[in-house]
């Protein structure tokens, strides 16, 4: 009897799901972070045997990005990517980005076979989230541990000499904190004290505000993003001396094409500024 009963709850709640989905704001916001992260750790789990025969290959996050990057077309988003020959180039360099949510991910995914060897730096509690924890060490994921500082420099220090070596790819969030806002915020020192370390250039990518997404109103729908990748910096001949100006010159670099891209995306949608959280 119990059995029955919880089988027409299940089939209730199928059934109102649709309407929910349809009616509901919050509903679709929930409903589209849970698939999201659902189909995450669920390829997750899959790959980690692939991943262990190379672990810590960078190259591993391909086989991620070829299964993940279909979340996009499943939730209704679209990457547009410009500046694919600056990203295209076998070379070692720090990618710096601006960051708004835990979606930039997608965007990576969708990239990421045309930057074919890259890997990220993160928070080191992504390292305990489960099989997608497992999997990211397995890629060559680099986790700083924010708390303490020493450690934090070790490890960057590490990166950097490795980037360089294997000419792999850095992708760093400056921001440091995800704020999905109408502005770049100010950036932190690290990954400029890195590419002057490693005398590696800077490559800025600039994602245009996710006008489709607002946490505090719970919306999430569909959408187009523009990734504008523009032409590397130069640290060649630069010291510790010269990172707040490499810092500047990266965001004063970056800002006017933020603001250029999100202009092109409301008015190609018909989207006004008052409709954005």
């Amino acid at each position: 009897m119990n059995s029955s009963y919880l089988e027409i709850l299940l089939a209730a709640c199928v059934l109102l799901l649709p309407f929910l989905y349809e009616s509901s704001q919050a509903c679709r916001y929930y409903l589209r972070f849970t698939i999201y992260y659902v189909w995450v750790m669920f390829f997750s789990v899959c790959l980690i045997p692939i991943m262990a025969l190379k672990p810590g290959d960078v190259r591993n996050f391909l086989y991620a990005a070829f299964c993940c990057k279909h979340i996009s077309s499943v939730l209704g988003l679209k990457w547009i990517l410009r500046g694919k020959e600056h990203l295209e180039v076998e070379r070692a360099c720090i990618i710096v980005s601006n960051h708004q949510s835990s979606i930039d991910v997608l965007g990576l995914f969708d990239i990421w076979q045309i930057m074919d060897k890259c890997t990220v730096v993160a928070k080191k509690e992504l390292l305990y989230a489960g099989p997608f924890g497992i999997a990211a060490w397995l890629c060559g994921l680099i986790f700083i541990d924010r708390v303490h500082s020493h450690s934090a420099r070790n490890s960057v220090n590490e990166a950097a000499e490795i980037v360089k070596r294997k000419k792999t790819k850095l992708w760093i969030f400056p921001e440091g904190t995800r704020r999905n806002t109408s502005e770049i915020h100010s950036f932190k020192k690290g990954a400029f004290h890195m590419a002057i370390s490693a005398q590696i250039p800077i490559l800025p990518v600039v994602i245009t505000n996710y006008y489709f997404l607002d946490s505090k109103q719970k919306r999430f729908d569909c959408g187009n993003v523009i990734m504008t990748t523009l032409p590397p910096i130069s640290t060649e001949g630069m010291g510790v001396g010269d990172i707040d100006k490499l810092l500047e010159t990266t965001r004063n670099a970056m800002i006017p094409v933020f603001h250029e891209t999100n202009k092109e995306v409301m008015e190609s949608f018909g989207i006004s500024s008052a409709s954005v959280g």
